[in-house]
């Protein structure tokens, strides 16, 4: 009698799948803004999700949320969300795994394997838009369940998969939407992002993010004396920032793996003069953008308050400085104790996978993770394949990586029951 085929073997005999699955993905340019090819990449990920076993809804945003949420350019674009589910035998327990699928723009050159949509294999990794941040994930979890259905290994909880919208922007339309509308009801989360390799996320910051605009006075560039110079008040007000800064550098949050962070401040990403501007006239605003990250231990609404505070102490300090401040978003940050035994099962399955104990980490960025652990209040973990150059020039995801997650998810489906 031949021996039983385990999900670790089907996955490896399997892994051309994960890779073509992945590269018909990357192709699928769901660039958001404006939210392109949602429509394409949703029937092509439902026909594979019910392949791997799941009972599959595709989940439209209703066009009057759409409109009221999204700015006109964006109107004509809509936003679905997929969720499948699977009821094991027996089980009492839900776990919910989620991914989104809309990508961030890209440039057309530069890079080395085909344009930024080519899905091409080159050097052991799928290249393109994506293939990290974050389809890689998709492509392994369907992998594990197909595995899982071809060796006759039934889960020991039942399964609750989501691939949703606009990640890069907000989520207001995505997980946020999903969290408050769709029909889950999840004992505990992995978000397929956020750790990777030998760390798994239990947490990550939050932040702010204000535009502050400085207003000023025109005058002619040869009397600069009958005006007030906007972009000499933000100046100094930039540099007022940094007492801030300071502060924010003596708070501390000490992660499980013994990493210590600080709230950092970003000043600059958008700055911007007002309309009008000539090199002979005196500017009458500007406008910087402040991005604020967010501690686990903090809340956004008491770094926002902090924030808009100094901001107000500081401009009173410079002569003639005006300003107005208007806040642009917020996500929540989010941290669970990993103490809990889903993090422990996670973090064995990890371990015999690749053969090297399991560390905990938190993200200095942030994710979907937060609308399930610090909305739902349930056990959210990040886990995914990951990948290189994120966001940038060359983004790829090595097909080693996604051949090791799948047998994590595989493993991990296989062995805890909640």
């Amino acid at each position: 009698m031949l021996p039983r085929m385990t999900p670790s073997d089907y996955i490896d005999a399997h892994s051309d799948e994960i890779t073509a699955l992945l590269r018909d993905l990357v192709r699928i340019p769901t660039v958001n803004p404006p939210g392109e090819n949602y429509a394409v990449i949703t029937a092509l990920l439902a026909r594979e999700m019910t392949a791997g076993g799941l009972k599959t809804r595709r989940l439209a945003v209703p066009r009057a949320l759409l409109k009221k949420t999204l700015p006109p350019a964006q109107h004509a674009f809509p936003r679905y969300n997929l969720l499948g589910t699977r009821r094991a035998r027996g089980a009492k327990k839900t776990i919910h795994f989620n991914a989104h699928y809309d990508v961030v723009p890209a440039p057309p050159d530069g890079w080395r394997h085909g344009g930024p949509f080519s899905g091409a294999l080159a050097g052991g990794s799928v290249h393109g838009r994506g293939a990290a941040d974050m389809k890689g994930s998709m492509a392994s979890l369907l992998a594990a369940l197909r595995a899982l259905r071809a060796a006759g290994v039934e889960p020991r909880m039942n399964i609750e998969v989501s691939f949703t919208a606009d990640e890069e922007t907000d989520s207001a339309l995505g997980a946020e939407w999903l969290v408050r509308h769709a029909p889950i009801r999840p004992d505990y989360v992995i978000v397929m992002e956020g750790g990777e390799r030998g760390e798994v996320c239990c947490g990550h910051n939050g932040v702010v993010w204000l535009l502050v605009t400085v207003h000023g006075r025109a005058a002619h560039g040869s009397r600069p004396e009958l005006g007030v110079n906007a972009l000499e008040k933000m100046s100094a007000l930039v540099l007022a920032l940094d007492e801030h800064k300071a502060a924010l550098a003596r708070r501390r949050f000490t992660t499980p793996q013994g990493r210590v962070m600080t709230p950092t401040l970003n000043l600059g990403g958008v700055f911007a003069q007002g309309p009008g501007g000539k090199i002979n006239t005196v500017p009458d605003s500007a406008s910087f953008s402040i991005d604020r990250r967010v501690l686990a231990i903090e809340t956004v609404a008491a770094a926002e308050r902090e924030l808009r505070a100094f901001l107000r102490a500081a401009a009173r300090r410079i002569p003639g400085c005006r300003i107005s401040v208007e806040k642009v978003s917020h996500n929540h940050p989010c941290f669970s104790e990993p103490a809990h035994p889903f993090f422990g099962a996670m973090a064995r399955a990890v371990a015999r996978v690749r053969g090297r104990p399991a560390r905990f980490s938190v993200s200095t960025g942030f994710n979907d993770m937060h609308f399930f652990a610090h909305h739902l209040k349930i056990p959210t973990l990040g886990y995914g394949p990951g990948g290189e150059k994120c966001h940038a020039v060359d983004e790829h995801a090595p097909v080693r990586e996604l051949v090791s997650c799948a047998k994590i998810y595989a493993r991990l489906l296989a062995e805890f029951e909640g």
